[in-house]
């Protein structure tokens, strides 16, 4: 078994909120930015991205703030992109590695006895695994 601390999660939360607000940044830049014959239909799909995300920043700001810790308030780096592949390729990207730090931090929550915790975190790998997956239709049919 892990020897997880809740420092080691609080601070595992704080990086994962910190992703959450770069992709709200992300999502919205993108949107305002596309390009291209697929204008609208990517522009509609990256805009609709940002309220998930601020759905997962907010619950994890909550529960940041619930264990005693101290929400960041700094987005993790954003990447640019020049056209509209490239960003469905940085979106993509981002919501592999969101899966891959939720499916550890779970295992810290779980190893903390943090129950309700690793159950919305449960929520937010399907959310994640369901935008990745579906950048990954995106892509498979790009030109």
């Amino acid at each position: 078994m892990s020897e997880t601390t809740k420092q080691e999660l609080l601070k595992g939360l704080n990086e994962d909120l910190a992703h959450e607000y770069a992709a709200v940044i992300m999502y919205r830049t993108y949107a305002s930015m596309v390009q291209g014959p697929y204008r609208q239909e990517l522009r509609a799909f990256f805009g609709a991205e940002v309220p998930d995300e601020l759905l997962h920043a907010q619950l994890l700001a909550d529960k940041i703030a619930v264990m005693g810790g101290t929400p960041t308030t700094r987005p993790s780096e954003v990447e640019q992109a020049g056209d509209a592949r490239a960003m469905l390729e940085n979106a993509l990207a981002a919501e592999a590695n969101a899966v891959e730090r939720y499916v550890v931090r779970r295992r810290q929550a779980q190893d903390l006895g943090e129950h309700g915790l690793a159950v919305d975190l449960d929520t937010l790998i399907a959310d994640e695994t369901k935008h990745r997956d579906e950048l990954e239709l995106m892509l498979a049919r790009w030109e």
